[in-house]
Parts: structure tokens; sequence; C-alpha cells
């Protein structure tokens, strides 16, 4: 399994962040699975790397070819893709990831969550999206997703295509004991349904 992490790459954030991100690379290594992410060296997803690394685990780094000269990669990856844009990026790591981790992060990490989401629910694919909720960081995006059900912008069947996880434990059993949620967005009974039993 290759579980993809998305995360901030910001130095500036408190500690906190970093040493759970490291501590669950770390983990995940030692578990045996691969991690894949943007391949930055900086913030959340440098620290999973880091932890990764120390572990001896599969190492997956993905990244624009013109991060190259900004001196920003981590440089022990056992794998490095190099794409032409962006969305070719988000496109390999999505490809190749078995589960999505979304650690805290700002705008680029927003965009991953919510690209997977939009893809999940248009059917495109059936993995495991967990938000790990270090500091209540992501309490007020889920009461975004929350005010848009209100609101009748979004389904509450949306809100079951991810979890939320407030501990590395919590992340590991929603990965493990996953079974796949999928609804009909177009049937506006809802069709919400677990995969697992037709």
């Amino acid at each position: 399994m290759n579980i993809c992490i998305f995360g901030s790459s910001s130095e500036q954030i408190d500690k906190e962040y970093l040493r759970t991100a490291e501590h669950l690379g770390n983990s995940i290594a030692k578990k045996g699975y691969g991690v894949i992410f943007g391949a930055g060296k900086y913030g959340v997803m440098g620290a999973a790397a880091r932890g990764v690394y120390s572990a001896g685990g599969k190492l997956i780094g993905v990244s624009p070819k013109f991060f190259i000269e900004t001196d920003v990669l981590y440089d022990k990856c056992t794998e490095m893709i190099y794409t032409e844009t962006m969305r070719e990026r988000k496109a390999v790591m999505e490809e190749k990831a078995d589960a999505f981790v979304i650690c805290a992060g700002g705008m680029g990490t927003f965009e991953e969550f919510f690209e997977v989401l939009t893809l999940k629910q248009l059917h495109r694919h059936t993995k495991p999206i967990i938000i790990y909720n270090v500091n209540d960081y992501y309490n007020s995006l889920m009461a975004m997703m929350e005010n848009a059900v209100k609101e009748s912008f979004m389904s509450e069947d949306c809100n079951k295509l991810y979890t939320i996880a407030y501990s590395e434990d919590e992340v590991f059993s929603q990965i493990e004991n996953y079974k796949p949620y999928s609804y009909n967005k177009y049937d506006v009974q809802g069709s919400g349904r677990d995969d697992k039993n037709g």
C-alpha cells in the first residue's frame, strides 16, 4: 500500500504539526507501507519524509521540474518523479496512492484535498481520504462543509466520502478498516450506500 500525504511546506507553523507529521511518516514506514508526497523538504511534507527515511521506508517524491532550481526538494527519496506541471504532479500522486492523508496545510493542501474528494464524488476512485485533524486545525473547514450542506450546495453524503482522525492510531484504523462509500450526486433522493454491501 502507498499512502499519499498532503501537507504544508511552511516552516513557520507550530512545531506540533511537524512532530506529528514526522511520527506519522515513521509509523507508516514501520508498518511496511510506502509514502507518496510532493517531494518538498520543508514543513509538514519534509517532516513526514524524514520520518519515512529514518525508518528505512519507501518514499516516492513527485515534483514539477521547475522546483529543481529552487532547492526545496527532499534529496533522500527512494524514487523521484518529475512532471511538467503542478496538475500533472497531482495526477501522478492520485494514481499511485492507495489512500490519502490530509495533514495540516494551506492553499495547496486545500486544493489537493478538494480535488481527491471531488474525484471520489464523481466515482473516479474509491480510495480512503482521511483528514488528520491535529490541534483541531480543520475544525473551521468541517464547519464550512456542514454549512454547504445546510445551504443545499452539497449533499450530506459528500461528507461521508472522507473521515476525520484526531490521532495517529485513528488514521491507521480508518485506512485499515476502510469500507468504500458511494452515492449518486445527481439522485436528489440520495443513494448513499456501502459499496461492499451493494
